[in-house]
């Protein structure tokens, strides 16, 4: 299978337009969106960007995203909240929100409510798709300076994910392998990124892109 991964949109409309573009070209199967839809934003402004992407999309919230996001996009998306779904034989496990940041962001949850979350989930070589990243991987904020997750990290380190996609940390856009596991933070596509992965069995292939963008 093949996808699109965006995040970090920050309901920024006009790359829409290029998302769009990359999905006609690449020929994906559907994408997967790691959250931050909106900008501090409400329900109707996430209904009305998911709805203009064309494809299936598999969405979960961001920090930045009403808590009530889930629930409001069923009709235009996949609401992957806390959820599993098997795409070809390979399951995806999501949960969105970020940890607790000093920001007071408004979708933020403890350590041990994503702990649980995802454990509820997870299978060995799954597919993990979460908003923050994991403790200590594509989470520098500045040099030796890590703000991800450290439950995420732990259930990497349990249940051996093929592929964990996070977003969150503008700064930290990277690809990296690390125990079998190939960790992506495609970058934000309010900035022109994203990132067409293959999953074909346990080969996981990765293309990182980027569009130009306008301010707008």
């Amino acid at each position: 299978m093949k996808f699109l991964v965006i995040t970090d949109l920050h309901q920024k409309h006009s790359a829409i337009e290029w998302i769009n573009k990359e999905i006609e070209q690449y020929k994906v199967d559907f994408v997967l969106h790691l959250g931050d839809v909106t900008d501090l934003g409400t329900n109707e402004d996430a209904v009305e960007l998911l709805s203009e992407i064309k494809a299936k999309v598999y969405v979960i919230p961001g920090n930045c995203d009403p808590r009530t996001m889930p629930q409001a996009i069923k009709d235009v998306a996949v609401d992957m909240h806390g959820k599993k779904v098997t795409i070809d034989g390979q399951d995806i496990v999501a949960l969105g929100g970020g940890n607790i940041s000093p920001f007071q962001s408004p979708f933020e949850l403890e350590d041990d409510e994503i702990y649980a979350a995802l454990k509820a989930n997870a299978t060995e070589g799954m597919i993990l798709m979460t908003h923050a990243p994991s403790y200590g991987v594509n989470d520098e904020v500045a040099p030796d300076v890590h703000v991800g997750c450290p439950a995420i990290r732990k259930i990497v380190e349990e249940y051996h994910p093929i592929l964990a996609l996070s977003g969150h940390i503008h700064e930290a856009i990277g690809c990296k392998v690390i125990d079998g596991t190939t960790f992506v933070n495609p970058g934000p596509a309010k900035d022109g990124y994203s990132a067409v992965i293959t999953v074909d069995g346990k080969k996981v292939d990765v293309q990182m892109l980027h569009q130009e963008t306008s301010w707008f």
